[in-house]
């Protein structure tokens, strides 16, 4: 039995303030079970850095396991059903499949430099909420530094209003009404919350607009702060250095790249790679894949899989058993 899939679209009139939202929801049936994925716009929310709101409902037949690669964004992740198991690629696809996992339900995930395994039993409801870094500064009201790489249970940063908002999504049925609670969430966030410098801000932007291609020595100028102060700023508000940003921003530049067909020589030169050899290792690094290998990890998904339309984010790992998948040696 083939999988069938149906799109529609949805408008929710009360979304914002007397503005209209746009909800693209798709829900499929098949032999694995069944699944709905609903994605949508911020309205009313600041969304010059949402990058967008997914929810989803599985009801899988059996477990599935993903392979997560960094995005360039903060993952608030709120689940009112079911829970993941997070872990490494290094431990957890070539080991033992207990070792290294960590169980969450809601979390927040900073700035990804790695790739990351999440798995779940196939039953699993939620809303992911993608922002970009300096937003989530806001919204956090902590150092992003010190989420770096790690993911962190929403309670432990936001307490009980964290806790509260993930009860709250679980007891509203209609998916329009949770993401209006999720704009109302962002929009009291933020106007109690301490904004990102302006100057971090902008070079931020100047990193993401070269594609990481470019000499980060000047934005410290360009902004009128030592080079020394940008960096300490910039690894606060935004998690990583501008270096360190520029190298992650290269591999979402490739990423593009790759899934429009370029060959991997043309790609390490497009993106600023010192050579083909380059490109390879910082792309297994990042990914835990060869580019080849992913390729052929991603052709033909059964059902949608990236995070965000237009970006690669992420691989459905099917077929493998929890302690033999090694989607790096494709």
């Amino acid at each position: 039995m083939a999988q069938q899939v149906y799109d529609r679209l949805e408008f929710d009139a009360a979304a914002g303030r007397g503005g209209v939202r746009t909800i693209d929801l798709r829900v499929g049936t098949g032999p694995e079970g069944s699944w709905e994925l609903v994605r949508a716009a911020p309205a009313g929310a600041p969304g010059s850095g949402v990058a967008g709101y997914r929810g989803y409902r599985l009801a899988l037949h059996r477990p599935q396991r993903r392979l997560e690669m960094p995005s360039g964004l903060v993952t608030l992740l709120l689940e009112f059903g079911g829970s993941l198991r997070l872990g490494r690629v290094g431990r957890s696809l070539t080991g033992d499949p207990q070792a290294g996992w960590t169980r969450l339900d809601s979390l927040f995930a900073g700035l990804q430099t790695e790739p990351t395994v999440a798995e779940h039993d196939g039953r699993l409801c939620g809303i992911e909420v993608l922002l970009e870094p300096w937003l989530a500064y806001t919204v956090l009201g902590v150092g992003l530094h010190e989420l770096h790489g790690v993911a962190v249970p929403v309670r432990d940063l936001l307490g009980r209003q964290g806790a509260l908002l993930a009860e709250r999504l679980a007891g509203t049925p209609r998916w329009s009404d949770r993401f209006a609670l999720v704009d109302a969430f962002l929009l009291e966030r933020v106007a109690c919350g301490r904004p990102a410098a302006e100057q971090v801000v902008h070079a931020w932007r100047q990193v993401v607009r070269s594609g990481g291609d470019g000499c980060v020595g000047g934005l410290g100028a360009a902004v009128g702060w030592s080079e020394r102060h940008l960096e300490l700023r910039f690894r606060e508000q935004i998690g990583l250095s501008p270096k360190r940003a520029a190298r992650l921003l290269r591999l979402r530049h490739s990423l593009r790249l790759l899934e429009a067909g370029c060959p991997p020589a043309r790609i390490a030169v497009a993106c600023g790679f010192y050579d083909q050899a380059h490109y390879a290792r910082e792309f297994k690094a990042m990914t835990g894949c060869t580019p080849a290998g992913l390729r052929q990890l991603r052709a033909m998904p059964e059902r949608p899989v990236d995070r965000l339309p237009g970006r690669a984010t992420s691989v459905l790992l099917r077929g493998r058993p929890a302690n033999s998948a090694r989607p790096e040696s494709r």
